[in-house]
């Protein structure tokens, strides 16, 4: 399948329907995934929603709009036309897993499993095309998981912040709200975080020299922002907090990212 470019064209096309599914499919639920969260009291939900559909839109749209280029480059039998395909593909497979989950939460359908399938189509089949080597392909499906579960963890924060926010005893004059503070701030780290975590994977495929060290600057952002919420979680819930798969991910690629013998494979 290497250098296939008639391959590449046709996973062009796919990555390129699903932008404009994703577009549809976002625009279509949007209101009703709003509306549903608010009509079950989770008005905080609803607010992430209209926020979070938002961003994945804008996201998904232009990555299957990338797709164009790409379809140009492989017709035109240009180099670096997989690897903007595989970039597409990424940050489509993001657009459409997550808004699975409040969709899902709302008991409502969950259309953009199709974008998320056809990305993974897009995905997988770039990195044959570009002739990605199997080692790189295994650990950047594990930074993948990592990527989507540190954005994951940059969403709740949204939700969390509202919610303490508006609390009464907030607004005490002995209140403590520090974790008020915490939210807003490590919102941001978890989705900085999920973004050098993207960086890193496009870096592998390239196999850049400085490919470890930005998957390092990752690992730490996503458990910077993942340990102190998943930890404050559990003691607050008294269960498994789903803030800590992230950043127990992280942890395990930087320790994998440290050894000498990754450094060898990894940057050839």
């Amino acid at each position: 399948m290497k250098n296939n470019t008639m391959l590449g064209a046709g996973l062009a096309v796919l990555g390129l329907i699903a932008g404009l599914l994703c577009l549809y499919f976002l625009a279509d639920t949007y209101n009703a995934v709003i509306h549903t969260h608010f009509a079950d009291g989770a008005w905080e939900e609803s607010n992430t929603v209209r926020v979070v559909y938002a961003v994945l839109g804008w996201w998904g749209t232009a990555a299957g709009a990338l797709c164009v280029p790409v379809l140009w480059g492989f017709l035109n039998k240009q180099d670096w036309a997989w690897f903007w395909g595989a970039v597409a593909g990424t940050i489509l497979l993001l657009a459409g897993f997550f808004p699975m989950i409040p969709a899902a939460d709302s008991g409502l359908p969950t259309p953009t499993m199709w974008v998320f399938l056809l990305a993974a189509l897009v995905w997988f089949g770039m990195l044959l095309v570009g002739g990605v080597n199997r080692n790189v392909i295994i650990l950047t499906f594990i930074a993948g998981l990592a990527f989507v579960l540190t954005f994951i963890d940059g969403v709740a924060p949204i939700s969390k912040f509202q919610t303490t926010f508006q609390a009464p005893e907030a607004f005490a004059p002995n209140a403590n709200t520090f974790w008020n503070g915490i939210y807003i701030i490590l919102q941001q780290i978890n989705w900085w975080g999920a973004a050098a975590w993207a960086i890193f994977i496009f870096a592998a495929f390239k196999r850049v020299s400085w490919t470890i060290p930005v998957g390092l600057f990752a690992a730490s952002l996503s458990m910077i922002g993942g340990y102190p919420l998943g930890i404050h979680h559990v003691i607050e819930a008294g269960r498994f907090s789903m803030f800590l798969p992230a950043p127990l991910m992280s942890t395990g690629l930087f320790v994998y990212l440290l050894l000498p013998s990754t450094r060898k494979w990894v940057v050839g």
